[in-house]
């Protein structure tokens, strides 16, 4: 038998001094029109996909059922288990509340960044989508309302010769003209043949030639039909990720992501501001107040947060909010299944300053087989109407693919 992660003892979660629990709070009024609801249970299920998805189902004494789904990464699972009991018998429409609210409980788990980060920001998609179902409207609303009737897509591209230059202009070339992508991004963290130590993080003269002969043929390849970024993975040292930066300006880069480490600002900030090619980070942080830090020193020109890591859904909105004061876009990141994947969209619908959502499962046939809906047409999403997310997950198509060893959650 395993461990019962919801019944382990945690002396700081069991006592805290900014409880914020329905009960403590004193929030018992009554509601009416159908909004006295109770959580009863939380269960996971863990999909095997390109990356193993973390999906999760918060369950009502209504029968109603919201679906969400946690970033990726071992024991989240775990971690949304061990808080069930924090919201059990809690109204799921009080998203913002219990959203602190576990902040709050788990901080000595770690709530400032990290994997506990991660797990709450599943619950509180699942939330959403169930909220949307209770009040009969869907999640873009609770956000505020939309810009735009579609999200733009940006496909994350990638070939058996990822080094080869003309290899990745070929399949550049492909997504837009078979798959109808006008957005793109391709790997630079990619060997040259040139390496002399993978350690140091430096490029030498030979890497940043072949590094801007990727971005020169994919970007004249394609041309004006499609945007094209290019990921470096944290992976250069300062000195390099300017080097490469400037070797890349005289064509048509979308942005440049991640071409540094995140945990120190300083370079970031002096790595963006030493170009004028577009700087793109933020997957890597977690919450508005890392977030922030990026966005109000300059050191970015997108901000990329990642929702079903970030924080969940409202997070990712209030950092939109900061970005828009400095007059910053939004490129979410985005590894997920068509659930987390919807949640992007309903809030890239609800912000002003979006620019699009990542794709990242092209190679994987049976992505949008997860949900009954029809996801992405020709580059697109188009934002549903239908309470909650507007995705039907479906199960046998989930039992088919799950992570060796897991179970199946309920039905709804």
């Amino acid at each position: 038998m395993g461990v019962d992660y919801s019944d382990l003892h945690d002396p700081n979660a069991e006592y805290t001094m900014r409880e914020l629990s329905a009960e403590t709070m004193g929030v018992t009024r009554e509601r009416g029109g159908g909004r006295d609801v109770e959580i009863t249970d939380v269960q996971t299920t863990m999909v095997d996909g390109n990356f193993p998805w973390t999906l999760v189902r918060v369950y009502t004494d209504a029968g109603v059922v919201g679906t969400g789904e946690a970033y990726w990464g071992a024991g989240v699972p775990e971690l949304i288990q061990r808080m069930k009991p924090m919201i059990i018998g809690e109204n799921p429409l009080d998203i913002d509340r219990l959203y602190e609210h576990l902040i709050q409980k788990m901080s000595g788990e770690g709530t400032v960044e990290g994997v506990t980060v991660t797990a709450i920001s599943g619950i509180e998609v699942a939330l959403h989508d169930l909220a949307g179902k209770i009040l009969n409207v869907p999640a873009y609303q609770l956000l505020g309302g939309k810009y735009r009737d579609e999200m733009r897509v940006y496909c994350d591209c990638h070939t058996e010769e990822e080094a080869d230059p003309e290899a990745c202009a070929d399949e550049a070339e492909r997504v837009v003209e078979d798959l109808g992508y006008d957005a793109l991004k391709f790997d630079l963290d990619v060997p040259s043949g040139l390496e002399k130590d993978r350690a140091n993080r430096h490029l030498r003269p030979g890497e940043i030639r072949h590094k801007a002969e990727i971005v020169e043929k994919v970007t004249e390849r394609v041309k004006d039909r499609a945007d094209v970024s290019f990921d470096c993975h944290w992976t250069f040292s300062g000195g390099s990720a300017k080097r490469l930066a400037d070797a890349i300006e005289d064509y048509d880069v979308w942005w440049l992501e991640d071409p540094v480490p995140p945990e120190n600002l300083e370079v970031q900030e002096e790595v963006t501001k030493s170009t004028t090619t577009p700087i793109c980070v933020g997957e890597n942080r977690y919450r508005v107040t890392e977030e922030r830090r990026l966005i109000e020193n300059q050191a970015v020109d997108m901000i990329a947060p990642d929702l079903p890591k970030v924080g969940g859904m409202r997070e990712t909105r209030k950092i939109a909010d900061v970005a828009n004061q400095y007059y910053v876009p939004v490129a979410m990141h985005n590894v997920a299944s068509p659930v987390a994947t919807m949640a992007a969209v309903h809030v890239g619908a609800a912000i002003p300053n979006s620019l699009a959502v990542e794709y990242h499962s092209y190679e994987l046939g049976w992505w949008d087989d997860l949900v009954e809906e029809t996801m992405i047409e020709d580059g697109y999403i188009t934002v549903p109407e239908k309470p909650g997310l507007g995705v039907t997950l479906d199960m046998d198509v989930i039992e088919e693919h799950m992570v060796d060893g897991e179970t199946l959650f309920d039905e709804a």
